[in-house]
């Protein structure tokens, strides 16, 4: 297929071209190189260094892609509280921009990278199913929400299929250590700095950890299944004491962390539940968050040397 990938220079989009690639799929890469890294390009990916909210009708005009694959977004949650227009900019209005493009050129499928974590805020029951209302508590999770309802309506009006893929907490080798939802790579970058990690409040709020490369597998699934919204999670709360003490097991001593004060409004318990994934897809996580935080460490532990 020939396939769009938005922010294919980021932490997941990056890692998701090179498994299309590595699939025999042609592939061209979007991205503004805001946050992403050129490094990151797979060579073997045609590159437009554009923004989401630009003119893009030549590209989609040049390549008559089959699938979009929209992983460009501005993904800060405070940054999202402190500039909401920004935020909407960029995740509302990019999204609708590439729709339009979508239904103008009749691409057959487009896969929209959600967030979990976000869309559904303080959930009622735990593990949280696609069927939890969405109820965002920041302007982050709101601009998500009403992208994946732009999607499935124009999926609905134009005749395209769709996929929104709800992610848990990603983490793995590439992610950027400067948005607080990766507070592996954070906690990471603090042990090689030989700077003591900030646990805020009491570090028993949970989150659920999923290990891009298992993220990856879900946009491979993505490809061929029906329309549909899937969580991609490991269904296992993990609490940030819990990733101190397994940074600890890797070091073979205790991680140097001090105590903050909690940050307000933070979700205290977060996990998905992935059954509809797994029986309707065949995915399912494999990687133990011990080994996939063993594997992000020692990925940054050579670039820090490099």
């Amino acid at each position: 297929m020939k396939i769009l990938v938005t922010g294919g220079c980021g932490f997941i989009g990056s890692h998701v071209v090179d498994a299309y690639v590595a699939g025999g799929h042609d592939v061209v890469v979007i991205d503004n190189l805001s946050t992403g890294s050129i490094g990151n390009l797979n060579p073997a990916a045609k590159f437009c260094e554009e923004d989401i909210n630009s003119d893009l009708q030549a590209i989609f005009s040049a390549e008559k892609f089959d699938l979009v694959n929209h992983h460009a977004a501005q993904i800060n949650v405070r940054t999202s509280v402190e500039d909401p227009l920004f935020d909407a900019k960029i995740n509302v209005l990019g999204t609708l921009n590439l729709l339009s493009l979508a239904r103008k050129y009749r691409i057959r499928r487009f896969v929209f990278a959600s967030s979990g974590g976000a869309v559904y805020g303080e959930p009622d029951d735990i593990p949280i199913s696609e069927s939890a209302a969405m109820n965002p508590l920041s302007p982050y999770g709101v601009s998500k929400a009403a992208a994946e309802t732009y999607v499935t309506t124009f999926a609905r009006l134009c005749g395209f299929d769709y996929v929104i893929l709800r992610y848990s907490n990603v983490y793995g080798p590439r992610q950027i250590s400067k948005s607080e939802a990766g507070v592996i790579s954070i906690f990471t970058d603090c042990i090689l700095k030989n700077v003591s990690c900030t646990v805020y409040g009491d570090g028993r709020q949970t989150r659920d950890y999923v290990f891009v490369a298992d993220v990856v597998e879900a946009n491979i699934r993505a490809l061929n299944c029906s329309s549909n919204t899937f969580n991609i999670g490991t269904g296992v709360e993990t609490s940030v004491n819990d990733l101190i003490a397994i940074f600890s097991l890797i070091l073979g001593q205790e991680v140097e962390h001090k105590h903050d004060e909690p940050r307000p409004g933070e979700v205290l318990r977060s996990v998905l539940d992935f059954s509809r994934a797994c029986s309707q897809i065949d995915w399912r996580p494999r990687t133990k968050i011990e080994d996939g935080i063993l594997e992000t460490f020692e990925y940054f532990k050579k670039i820090s040397r490099s």
